[in-house]
């Protein structure tokens, strides 16, 4: 048995892939958030409509309707039957995120995500107390208040303080305001609750992880036996409560991450220097059979 020497979180991997095949899935989400930003931007700041609207409710190309189904469930507790437009484009989005992961919408596409991976990176550096840690369960109690709310009051309750209107309103009117709820995020992660909104109080991740539990698209624990216990997945992984099942599952059992709460962010693949961990379907249960040269071979840390 080996011992592993205190190293960065993905060190090994940046060391063995290079710095780039250690942050490819970072990279990409980072392009991706950036992509859907600019779209509902590109009107605003310089007059190409091609979309219009924002993530809560949009039309592409004055054809094609897309609708946030949280927006549309809180509109329907609110007493407001949408058009038949705005409940198509639900479907649409309904249907995307039910194949490919509800919360791949946390991880690839929403605006807040890049400020609480920050914190989070700021947390492991500053090597900060996780600090208070509310029910993971806490979500889905906002999400059925936020519902409620909306009931009562009629209204969209959510889209008051949703901080992702809030910073889609600030980069076209200007920040202000807005700014106070980014730093809010930042901050709570940080000193508060580490990974503490996204992964305990935020409810469209949790409405958008019912939404995505049975979808196909997977990351694999695929080559588990080659797994060195040096622990960076766990590290970056913001839901890392997913991984233990997949990873140290005994013979015969799932090396699939089936948890409704993965955001399917690859960052388990980008760390892992031994290629534990790949995208699949949730169909693919194989479980390699070889282990890695990388962990039988002697260390110099060898005990």
């Amino acid at each position: 048995m080996s011992a592993k020497t205190h190293s960065p979180v993905g060190y090994e991997a940046a060391r063995v892939k290079g710095w780039l095949g250690a942050h490819r899935f970072l990279l990409l989400r980072r392009v991706s958030q950036v992509f859907f930003l600019g779209l509902f931007l590109l009107g605003p700041w310089f007059g190409i409509w091609w979309v219009k609207g924002n993530l809560a409710g949009s039309l592409t190309f004055d054809t094609l309707p897309l609708t946030d189904p949280f927006v549309l469930l809180q509109s329907l507790a609110a007493g407001h039957l949408p058009e038949l437009t705005a409940i198509f484009g639900a479907l649409i989005v309904a249907m995307v995120y039910a194949l490919i992961g509800g919360r791949v919408y946390c991880s690839w596409v929403c605006p807040i995500n890049p400020v609480t991976d920050a914190a989070s990176w700021l947390h492991r550096r500053l090597d900060l107390p996780k600090g208070w840690q509310p029910k993971r369960q806490t979500r889905f109690f906002m999400l059925g208040m936020v519902v409620a709310v909306s009931a009562v009051t009629g209204t969209i309750a959510w889209e008051f303080v949703n901080p992702v209107s809030m910073v889609h309103r600030g980069l076209i009117f200007g920040m202000g305001f807005a700014w106070s709820f980014v730093i809010g995020v930042f901050l709570f992660d940080l000193i508060l609750a580490r990974r503490g909104w996204c992964g305990h109080l935020c409810p469209v991740g949790a409405f958008y992880g019912l939404l995505g539990e049975r979808s196909l698209l997977r990351v694999s624990a695929h080559n588990r036996q080659a797994c060195d216990n040096c622990m960076d997945c766990f590290a970056v992984c913001p839901e890392s409560q997913v991984i233990s099942p997949a990873l140290k599952g005994k013979t015969g059992e799932t090396p699939l991450i089936l948890s409704p709460d993965c955001t399917n962010c690859g960052r388990c693949i980008d760390v892992c220097a031994v290629d534990v961990f790949a995208f699949t379907h949730r169909f693919d249960d194989r479980v390699k059979n070889t282990v890695s040269q990388a962990v039988d071979a002697p260390t110099e840390h060898s005990v």
